[in-house]
């Protein structure tokens, strides 16, 4: 079984990338999947990045990804703009792919309800994720509830590709979304998100990250009063890091009275500390490291290139491109 995932390198990971996505693919090493993690950095010029910021957020998530537990001898972790023949799959799937399809995307549909202006990386967004998928043949996608969608258009796609052909090119992938992995709330509780600025990243400087966990929003109970755990954002959160038992203290502690948010932020913030500072200190030990680093993306990146190429060849001649004078086809 072939699982394939990626994050896109529009800033800093945060709690909401690891407990959304990246712990899954840590976890699903240990399971026997065969693993393909990229950093989608195609992706992410559908926003305009600057050049410089871009690259420095796509090794800062490789970093993460070696940090997170993520080992280059169980998993291929590549850069997507290493495997061209993403694009060109993306290409060659547009022309199987409806209009109305691509306008029912959340993506597409989201921005255009907000006026924003779309170009057509944005439009396109939701086929180059397909052809992430489908360029791997891979059986399972794990994702956020949020990104279901996007692995239902790569099945779409993919299932009448192989109707019109008659064969079975593509494996029809299915997303990977565990009962366990919530919507990680952020600072304000709405979803934990760059893009709102409400982010708490695991790997910043101490001084960063306890300001942004002693900026999380809260009610203005007064702290003698009982408060509501369920609508507590420092308790939302503290739940995702800690076992049954602990929250469960917490939440009791909420609701007795007497304990007041601030008590509630600095357990979280112990928390967070205990969690992540092992990871904290390996991916201090990679920063020293970066031969090693790149060694690991350009061995992961030639390793689903040799895949991709494969895919591409069969598809190219399926649909009848004479792509294949190389191999004497």
């Amino acid at each position: 079984m072939r699982a394939l995932s990626g994050i896109k390198p529009t800033g800093t990971l945060h709690l909401g990338n690891y407990f959304g996505a990246a712990q899954q693919f840590a976890a699903m090493q240990q399971k026997n999947y065969e693993g393909y993690y990229f950093i989608a950095d195609y992706h992410t010029l559908n926003t305009l990045p600057d050049p410089a910021k871009l690259t420095e957020n796509t090794w800062n998530i490789v970093l993460d990804y070696l940090a997170f537990g993520l080992d280059p001898e169980k998993s291929v972790i590549f850069l997507q703009s290493l495997v061209p023949e993403v694009a060109e799959l993306a290409f060659i799937l547009g022309n199987y792919t409806p209009m109305g399809l691509m306008q029912r995307a959340h993506s597409y549909k989201d921005k255009m309800s907000k006026g924003e202006q779309i170009n057509v990386g944005l439009f396109y967004y939701p086929l180059l994720m397909a052809a992430d998928i489908l360029l791997y043949k891979s059986n399972i996608v794990p994702v956020g509830k949020d990104q279901k969608q996007h692995v239902e258009i790569a099945r779409d796609i993919a299932e009448k590709f192989n109707l019109v052909y008659q064969k079975d090119l593509f494996v029809i992938p299915e997303p990977f979304i565990p009962e366990s992995v919530a919507i990680v709330p952020g600072t304000d509780g709405q979803k934990m998100s760059k893009s709102y600025g409400n982010t708490i990243e695991m790997f910043a400087q101490d001084s960063v990250l306890k300001k942004q966990i002693m900026g999380i929003v809260t009610d203005s109970t007064p702290l003698e009063e009982p408060k509501d755990p369920g609508k507590c954002n420092v308790y939302n959160i503290y739940k995702l890091i800690v076992s049954a038992e602990k929250a469960k203290e917490m939440a009791d502690k909420l609701s007795a009275g007497g304990y007041g948010y601030g008590h509630a932020k600095k357990e979280l913030l112990a928390a967070v500390h205990e969690f992540f500072d092992p990871m904290r200190a390996k991916r201090a030990e990679l920063e020293k490291n970066m031969d090693y680093v790149r060694k690991v993306i350009a061995e992961g990146s030639a390793k689903a290139r040799e895949t991709a190429v494969e895919t591409i060849k069969e598809v190219k001649k399926t649909v009848g491109l004479a792509g294949n004078i190389y191999d004497g086809e």
